[in-house]
Formats: C-alpha cells, structure tokens, sequence
C-alpha cells in the first residue's frame, strides 16, 4: 500500500473525526457563536482541515474517480455512530439508502 492510499484511508478518518466533532459541539444550549467556539467545533475544523490536506496527498496519485467514491465509507460509518453515540433513528429508509450507496462505490470500482 503507497503512502498515496494511506493519506486517503486518513482523510476518510480524519473527516469522519471531524464530523462527530462537529456534531458533538452543535449539541446544547446557546446561540450559534457559542456553537462555533466549543472545543469540539474547534477541533473538529481542524479535522476537517488536515483531511483536506490529507486528501490532496491522496490524489496526487489515485485517480479522482476512484479517491470520491472511496470516501463513501464513511457514510456508513456515520450512520452508525449516529445511531450508537446520538441516539439517531435507524430506519430501514437508512439503510437501504446506504445499501444503493454501497453499490454505487462497488459499481463504479469495477467499472
């Protein structure tokens, strides 16, 4: 595995980092600013951030059509740890949802 695939795979993480950050930070009282400046929203930008710059390594050398698709993963991922830390529904809908998504990666890995 190049150093090419595993900025990718870290980008995935990363960004998923990020979002729960993001998320965790939203929850609570206060108006919006108070929001942005929580330690979670804080860490959770930079996050997002360095998966950015991550991302960038990534596709210096794998082609974007196949690098966009991979982070796919982490909508399952998301859903998830939606479902187990905040306590989101997880419907059927979801789940399908996820399953055309899983196919459309598969689909287009293969094409």
């Amino acid at each position: 595995m190049t150093i090419h695939w595993l900025s990718l795979a870290a980008a995935i993480l990363t960004s998923l980092l990020g979002q729960v950050l993001l998320k965790k930070g939203a929850i609570g009282d206060g108006n919006f600013l108070d929001q942005v400046f929580r330690p979670e929203t804080m860490v959770g930008l930079v996050a997002y951030g360095g998966a950015a710059f991550l991302y960038i390594i990534a596709l210096r050398k794998i082609p974007m059509s196949v690098a966009l698709p991979c982070t796919a993963a982490s909508y399952v991922a998301v859903l998830v740890i939606g479902h187990l830390m905040f306590g989101e529904a997880l419907s059927a809908q979801k789940i399908a949802a996820i399953g055309l998504i899983c196919g459309g990666v598969v689909l287009l890995a293969t094409a």
